[in-house]
């Protein structure tokens, strides 16, 4: 008698693209909680008047906490709580979008330059996103400078900050620093993905003798993580700096004022002004991203088991 045998294939308990939205919202969630802080003092670093307030990283933290209290290293976190978590679901969604895209063109495995080339589109993708969450979270982290300004009332929360944006500026100021924003996105998420999938299948290929990042465990990707979360501000500093100045000043009408100003500030171009706020933002750059991709593969994980 002949036997007969039959295989099914496992069936997706979460379809791929849905996964990877779920996933990077949880990974964006974790990113804030853990890198908003170091962020207010960034943002308050790159934003001060010159001469400077503050004298250094440590000094505005010091000034935060005595003004305000620790509530004020979180001033601002509404935005990117609900707006960084959508985007991060948005931008690994499109990542892996991009990446399933190329592979459909390739005859063999996506290469590292290929891998990196999908997160640059993503990246390009997200700025849409990004640029009217950050614009919100610039303006309430930076209003207390502002608050002696003749007839600016402050804004009582990040639905009040946008609704009177809105009102007075429209759309167009939502979207106030855009190009900037894509100008900075798209080499920062290049380099993000890129040195994450890279240094994940080094580290995997040092424990295996494999080069397959998807055999990473946690501590693999916590430092493939980190790491890469440098990478992205390394390639993308100074143009942050310009889009925050952008965002928290109407009185520059384009990105290449903004750059102007500063160049002014710089006194015959000292570079460091483009560098204002740098330590805090690597300080918060590893954990923040760290987290973010050990809480992304957890919940792919979770979601296909």
């Amino acid at each position: 008698m002949e036997t007969v045998i039959i295989t099914t294939k496992k069936k997706e308990v979460v379809p791929k693209a849905a996964g990877e939205f779920v996933a990077g919202t949880m990974g964006g969630w974790a990113q804030v909680v853990v890198g908003h802080p170091f962020d207010t003092i960034k943002v308050r670093m790159q934003t001060q008047p010159n001469p400077p307030v503050y004298s250094g990283g440590m000094d505005c933290l010091r000034a935060t906490i005595k003004g305000e209290g620790m509530a004020g290293l979180y001033k601002g976190v509404t935005s990117p709580l609900a707006g960084i978590g959508f985007c991060n679901a948005v931008v690994f969604a499109a990542n892996g979008y991009f990446l399933r895209l190329l592979q459909s063109n390739s005859s063999g495995p996506l290469t590292l330059n290929q891998k990196a080339m999908a997160g640059g589109l993503a990246g390009g993708v997200m700025s849409f996103l990004n640029c009217p969450v950050e614009l919100l979270k610039v303006k309430l982290q930076t209003q207390s400078a502002i608050a002696a300004v003749a007839g600016h009332k402050p804004y009582t929360g990040v639905f009040n900050c946008g609704v009177r944006t809105f009102q007075e500026r429209g759309l167009k100021g939502l979207y106030r620093g855009l190009g900037i924003t894509i100008m900075r996105d798209i080499p920062s998420f290049w380099g993000y993905f890129g040195l994450y999938e890279g240094l994940k299948a080094a580290l995997v290929y040092r424990r295996l003798g494999v080069a397959d990042g998807s055999k990473s465990n946690g501590a693999e990707q916590f430092l493939a993580g980190g790491f890469a979360g440098i990478a992205a501000w390394l390639t993308a500093y100074p143009q942050d700096v310009i889009k925050s100045r952008m965002q928290m000043d109407y009185k520059y009408k384009t990105t290449s004022d903004a750059f102007k100003a500063l160049l002014h500030e710089s006194k015959g171009g000292n570079w460091r002004i483009f560098f204002r706020g740098f330590g805090p933002t690597i300080l918060r750059a590893f954990p923040a991203n760290a987290a973010t991709f050990v809480m992304y593969e957890w919940t792919m994980k979770a979601l296909s088991s």
